[in-house]
């Protein structure tokens, strides 16, 4: 493993607190490093029957401030190395969950020797001790960010190890193609078969269909990590506004009777269903030269082009005109559902949502106002983004963009290796594309790992952890 020097020292003890910051009942400050004993000795005033510290315990007792002080009452853990999250001594105190108190507990073991610890530290320590792979560091932070269960339960199968045994049962595959390859390459003088050209494009083939699935699994599962980009577009006064209160559940975009009310976008995460949805409110169009409501319908046009999903919200009362269905030129069928909104107030089909339909648009009467179609409508989402699959967030080993990045690298490596093999490329020459090949999927495990890598995966992590 090759991490450059980027780190500090493994013999420094780092301290921070690793509950988020605000009031609440219980808050926990965390060190890990050699010292952390020693430095938890100084500060920690023992409860009754207290009789040493004990491994994987807790200990009541209060804490002391930097001015000796006793600032709170406080269970303590200590977890030895190796047996730990860091593979170092580490120690945990869960005090009362308030800032002043969580601040005076690590100003304390800052001022007794602790050093404050980097974005992400205790888990790169982790990583750097090998108690875990690049892809379980990383599938913890998509666990602490996962919108919904059903993206925390993508990260869990990473996090127990699950997408590191794919990827080094990929690599392994590679290097015994290396070997049979590289016999007639080290040894000419003996009168050794090769394995056949045919047969190693064959096997490399089937590596690249391996990676295909992991790519594939990303696109389908990215919505469950990121959440879906959903936009709500259509004419003025159509009742994006009130669709989006209705779909949140609370008054969240202003809703009157004045055109162009909404001129920039709205934007809220909602779960529907387990879908994590971002939910965008985007300003009605209409011809206009105000240059403030100009500049928000250029935003409404870009985000609709990056969309997972547009709904179209129109009011059924009203024929729509040309330039109310221009968004149909704009966006395929297949990212498109029709909102005809204001049901209450017409109950039967008009001629032109029937003739939409007939075009292949899925139409789904609703009445924003009274909440009628909301499920259908929510249903008709999940299906339009989830695809015919009906794909589940835990069916599959989905990796993140970094480690899709890396897949893409080597596949394309070995799908010039199989062109490169079926024109006769001497073996030498071969297993150079099977070394770079292997080099791609050490990017994703952390075997090989660079500075820029490490730092672009662990300066996302909050600090603490």
């Amino acid at each position: 493993m090759s991490s450059g020097d980027s780190s500090r020292s493994s013999g420094t003890t780092i301290a921070a607190i690793a509950t988020p910051m605000g009031r609440g009942g219980v808050g926990i400050v965390r060190m890990s490093g050699p010292d952390s004993l020693d430095i938890a000795e100084k500060l920690y005033v023992p409860g009754p029957r207290f009789k040493g510290f004990k491994a994987y315990r807790l200990h009541y007792g209060w804490i002391k401030n930097r001015r000796q002080q006793v600032l709170d009452e406080i269970l303590l853990a200590y977890m030895p190395a190796p047996y730990s999250y860091t593979r170092e001594d580490v120690v945990e105190i869960n005090c009362h969950g308030g800032p002043a108190v969580l601040e005076g507990v690590l100003e304390a073991l800052l001022h007794a020797g602790a050093e404050p610890a980097a974005p992400g530290e205790f888990t790169k320590r982790a990583f750097l001790n090998n108690r875990m792979d690049l892809t379980q560091a990383e599938a913890a932070l998509e666990i602490i960010n996962a919108p919904t269960q059903e993206g925390a339960l993508l990260a869990r199968d990473k996090l127990q190890g699950h997408l590191k045994d794919r990827v080094e049962s990929l690599r392994q595959g590679l290097e015994e193609l290396k070997k049979e390859l590289c016999l007639a390459v080290d040894f000419p003088e003996e009168d050794l078969e090769c394995l056949p050209l045919e047969d190693l494009a064959d096997r490399v083939t089937a590596c690249m269909q391996v990676i295909d699935e992991l790519v594939l699994a990303f696109e389908q599962n990215r919505v469950f990590s990121e959440g879906a980009l959903v936009v709500l577009a259509g004419p003025v006064n159509a009742g994006k506004s009130s669709l989006m209160n209705a779909l949140l559940g609370r008054q969240r975009a202003i809703v009157t009777s004045i055109p162009g009310t909404t001129r920039d976008y709205l934007e809220e995460l909602i779960n529907l269903q387990g879908l994590p949805v971002r939910l965008v409110d985007t300003a009605g169009r209409r011809p206009t030269r105000d240059r403030i409501e100009m500049l928000g319908l250029k935003t409404s046009r870009q985000l609709i082009s990056r969309a997972d999903l547009c709904i179209l919200v129109l009011d059924a009362g009203l024929e729509p005109a040309h330039e109310d269905l221009a968004i149909l030129e704009e966006v395929s069928p297949g990212k498109l559902v029709l909102a005809a909104n204001k049901w209450d107030l017409v109950r039967k089909t008009p001629a032109w949502c029937e003739a939409l339909r007939q075009k292949g648009l899925e139409v789904i009467h609703i009445s924003a106002l009274h909440g009628e179609g909301l499920e259908e409508l929510t249903r008709g989402v999940r299906a339009r983004i989830l695809g015919d699959s009906r794909l589940e967030a835990s069916s599959s080993l989905a990796p993140n963009l970094r480690q899709k990045t890396a897949l893409e690298k080597g596949r394309k490596e070995l799908d010039l290796l199989v062109r490169d093999a079926r024109q006769g490329t001497p073996y030498d020459l071969l297993g150079v594309r099977l070394d770079y090949a292997c080099s791609c999927l050490d990017e994703i495990t952390g075997r090989i790992a660079t500075d820029d890598i490490l730092n672009s995966v662990f300066e996302n992590f909050c600090i603490g952890k």
